[in-house]
């Protein structure tokens, strides 16, 4: 028996080819089919019924697959919505720590607004700008926070808010 395909022509009943320029696709596929015949592991092909129920399986893997991702995906998607939710209450809530502490203390206007900068971290020259004010005028309103907060100084005020984020007020 004797047949060629691709420029190889194989011969007898193992199959022994000459290949005459053919790919290495081409090479291995013989090669393998040399392998199979002698190790007895040849196969005959599958049915087509069968066939079809592997590539149904197939198909309904996938889709199950698609629908298993998009369901994640939904799932996450409102998870980070709820968080950002969570997020923006706890920064709105902060903001009413600092206000009812403020209220406790007693403070002005103008220290509330000094107060509110030096807890997010601005020089007094930064505030002093900020308020169009004199960098004396910020420094004796500091002092006034500072005094009424019952602090020394700017650790300590910052102290303060930490700890209630650390260990929230009892009602």
């Amino acid at each position: 028996m004797t047949y060629t395909a691709g420029g190889a022509r194989c011969e007898g009943p193992f199959g022994l080819c000459h290949f005459d320029g053919a790919s290495a696709e081409l090479r291995w596929f013989f090669a393998l089919g040399r392998v199979q015949w002698v190790a007895g592991l040849w196969l005959s092909p599958i049915a087509w019924a069968i066939y079809e129920l592997v590539e149904i399986g197939a198909i309904t893997g996938l889709l199950v697959g698609m629908i298993v991702s998009a369901s994640l995906l939904w799932r996450a998607i409102q998870r980070k919505k709820r968080v950002e939710t969570s997020l923006r209450l706890a920064s709105g809530t902060y903001m009413d720590v600092l206000e009812e502490s403020f209220a406790d203390w007693r403070l002005t206007p103008a220290e509330r607004d000094v107060a509110l900068f030096l807890v997010k971290g601005c020089t007094t020259a930064e505030i002093a700008t900020l308020r169009s004010t004199s960098e004396g005028t910020v420094k004796a309103q500091t002092n006034a926070v500072y005094r009424k907060a019952n602090v020394s100084g700017r650790p300590q005020l910052l102290g303060l808010f930490i700890e209630d984020l650390i260990n929230p007020r009892l009602p």
